[in-house]
Formats: structure tokens, C-alpha cells, sequence
């Protein structure tokens, strides 16, 4: 049902908003059980992707290190 959700901080090349928003969307998938929510939860099931989304690239904006950036072999979207 799920992906596994990458680590998305100091990697290079750096991660983007749309692999931020893939995360959350895998996220939200799975602590809701849902891979596609009904129409009763799709509102809150997207505001959530949404969110999660969000919050995240702020983290990913905020969050400082020394360390040289990881090099990716394959970039997730």
C-alpha cells in the first residue's frame, strides 16, 4: 500500500516541494488506512496531504547542518 518515504533533508540534489507533498501523501495513506479515500473523506483526506505537506517544507527550509548533503543515485517523486 505504501512506498517507503525517503529522507528528504540535506541530500542532494535537494529534495522538491512535489517530493514533500509525495511523503505526506504517503504518510497520510498510511496512518489513515486509505490508498484513495471515499468521497465522505476525500475533502479531509486532502487537506491533510495538504498540511502535512506543507509543514514539512517549512522543517526541511528551517533545519541546519555542517554535514556535506547525502548524494542521491535515484530521485524520488
Amino acid at each position: 500500500m505504501c512506498r517507503s518515504i525517503h529522507t528528504l533533508y540535506n541530500v542532494a540534489p535537494a529534495a522538491s516541494r512535489e517530493e514533500a507533498r509525495a511523503a505526506a501523501l504517503q504518510y497520510v495513506r498510511k496512518i489513515s488506512g486509505y490508498r484513495k479515500p471515499s468521497r465522505a473523506n476525500e475533502e479531509a483526506f486532502e487537506r491533510a496531504v495538504e498540511e502535512i505537506a506543507d509543514v514539512s517544507w517549512r522543517l526541511l527550509g528551517q533545519l541546519e547542518t555542517a554535514a556535506p548533503p547525502k548524494v542521491r543515485e535515484h530521485v524520488h517523486a
